[in-house]
């Protein structure tokens, strides 16, 4: 199964994730959506897009690509990832066009990282009230991972 991993991450969560989903999958391209050299979707048999979530919206570019590429991600193998620290579900539909959430053949919460030393004072602030975390914080789940891997190979008939 040739898989494109497309993935926008501000601090460098998203980016983990999707290289770590690239090992399991064995023949994944990993792509940053801020790059213009995104391979054409037709020579990819699976595409899976990830991004960092922050207060509940995905990265500008995840959302820009998926919008504009919505009818062709929808007659794909599709997976779709979220990275970050507030699981809900809500954050599919308010971040991807139905036709997108339709046809995926898989999404999931897959975690997150939070480094103080990367994050601007107020994303400091608002983490240690939120979360009443200060120091730095990796939540990135190998078994959700697994998981996710699972489902794309399993809807792909691998």
């Amino acid at each position: 199964m040739k898989t494109l991993i497309l993935y926008a991450s501000k601090y460098g969560a998203a980016k983990e994730i999707a290289n770590r989903i690239a090992d399991k999958i064995g023949e994944g391209t990993v792509c940053d959506l801020k790059q213009s050299n995104i391979p054409t979707l037709l020579d990819f048999d699976c595409i899976i897009i990830g991004s960092s979530l922050y207060a509940g919206s995905i990265r500008t570019e995840a959302k820009a690509f998926v919008n504009k590429y919505a009818d062709e991600l929808s007659k794909k193998h599709c997976g779709l990832f979220l990275s970050g620290f507030a699981e809900n579900d809500d954050y599919y539909a308010k971040n991807f066009p139905l036709i997108v959430l339709q046809s995926a053949k898989a999404r999931a919460f897959l975690g997150g990282v939070f480094d103080p030393k990367k994050a601007s004072w107020i994303e400091r602030f608002i983490i240690k009230i939120v979360m009443k975390k200060a120091e730095y914080v990796e939540s990135i789940d190998n078994d959700k991972i697994d998981a996710f891997v699972s489902e794309i190979k399993k809807a792909h008939g691998d």
